[in-house]
Formats: structure tokens, sequence, C-alpha cells
């Protein structure tokens, strides 16, 4: 089912910076939120940046739908995303949204959630949506360095949360992947979810395979309309090219060419 697709102006309520790097921005929708799933995400127009033309894609970090405010979480990477840093209590910004497919429904309560990076923000919604279904996941979330570790009190309400840093400042050391829940012989979970950098994702998926448990990943393709026309997204899949934006951005692995 293809939900119907909100072009808005939405109301600035918080700014909450994180770290160096990344921050929150909290936005209320003038009408009632539509249905929202966990993994799509929202196009939003960068205003008042000279060099940023096109829209920017952000996944969906949560939904209030009690005070109809959405959540994103960003990672400061060029002008586009210093000018919405720099954005005010009050202002507003032109989101379409939602965008995308979303992540499926366990059959099991044995999940686990990994994240690296930005990648770990849809990942806070899925929880969320998890914990409604009487499912409480483990979180793993990856991190390169102990002053980019944020929002583990967040996650703990929905999930059990391991952490692991590049250098080890916090939590476990190294990737994702070296953490010990890794390293056991047999892995008990049924499904896992994965949201990062592809290197990371395609080392889960291969770990995934291996003890034939099903997985699901968020791709992160660089997107420039959001809803399928341009086809600069394009990921191969068992079916040829398939549109990041509109096919995904969530995809069983079994799906991919990797």
């Amino acid at each position: 089912m293809e939900l119907k697709k909100h072009v808005q102006d939405l109301l600035v309520i918080e700014v909450t910076r994180l770290n160096k790097r990344h921050f929150l921005l909290d936005l209320r929708a003038p009408e009632k939120f539509p249905l929202i799933l966990p993994g799509q995400f929202v196009q939003v127009l960068v205003q008042g940046s000279a060099s940023t033309f096109l829209r920017r894609p952000f996944s969906i970090h949560s939904v209030d739908y009690s005070r109809n405010t959405l959540r994103l979480l960003v990672q400061i990477k060029g002008e586009g995303t210093r000018h919405l840093a720099e954005l005010k209590t009050g202002d507003h910004l032109n989101l379409i949204y939602p965008l995308g497919n979303s992540f499926s429904l366990p059959f099991t309560k044995d999940v686990l959630l990994v994240g690296g990076g930005c990648g770990v923000a849809p990942l806070l919604f899925l929880a969320q949506f998890l914990n409604q279904n009487n499912i409480r996941p483990t979180i793993l979330l990856g991190f390169r360095t102990k002053e980019e570790v944020s929002e583990i009190e967040t996650y703990s309400r929905f999930g059990n949360v391991h952490v692991i840093t590049d250098d080890g400042t916090e939590g476990e050391k190294g990737l994702v992947i070296d953490h010990s829940m890794f390293q056991r012989e047999r892995l008990d979970f049924k499904k896992i979810y994965c949201c990062g950098p592809d290197a990371m994702m395609k080392a889960v998926a291969k770990i995934a395979r291996m003890h034939r448990i099903e997985c699901e990943v968020s791709l992160e393709n660089t997107m420039a309309c959001g809803f399928g026309v341009c086809l600069c997204c394009i990921t191969p899949t068992d079916k040829g090219n398939e549109r990041v934006c509109m096919e995904g951005p969530v995809f069983n692995i079994n799906r991919l060419t990797w």
C-alpha cells in the first residue's frame, strides 16, 4: 500500500545539539499526522542556502502523535546541514513525507537492531514501534568515539542497549561486527534490522546469512527527488535495478546482489 505524500511547512519546535557533528530537529505539523512507519524518510527543502539546490533526505528518528511532532537526527556534513543546524524555534521547514517503504514487523521477539554512525537514526522509531507490539529488542549502536555517543538513555527505554566505539573510549572497542555478541558460535536472534555505512551493513548481512537469520537493511543511497523520478538512487536487486526511494529504502538482504 502506497501512502499519500504530504508537502507541508512544519514548525520548528526545538533544535538540540548532541555533539559537534549531530543535532536533533523537532518539528510540528499544522494538522494531524498521517500514518508514518519506521524506516520511512522525509525530503527537506533547505531555504536560504545558496549552494543547496536539492532537497535533503533524512530518516524519521521518532514520531509523537500526541504532540503531532516528528524528530530528525541530522549529521552536519556540508552547507545545507549546517544551515539546518542554525534554525531557531518558530522557524518553518518544508517537508515532503512520508516517503519510501518501511521495516516489516517480525514474527518473533528475538530481534536485534544494529546501527552505525548516523545510521542509528531510523532505529529509534523502529524500537518504539516494536515496543508497541510487545517486543523489546536488543540494540547495538556503533560510534567513532565517546564524544559521538548520544541518546543512550532514550534508546534504553525501548530496548537492551550495547555500545561499541572505534577507539574503545565507550563500550567495547572496534566496529559493530567486532562486538562480543557477534563472536558467539550461535546467535540467539531470529531477525536483524540494520542501518549505517554500506560496508557495515554488508558485514552484518554476511553474518546474518552465515547464521541463517532474516535481515533487513535500510540503504542510504544519494537521492535527489525522493519519489522515483530522477533515478539517481538505484541499487541492483534480484529484480534488476530498483529505486531506493520507492522500492526501498528498506530491503531484505536476500533481494540485494551483495
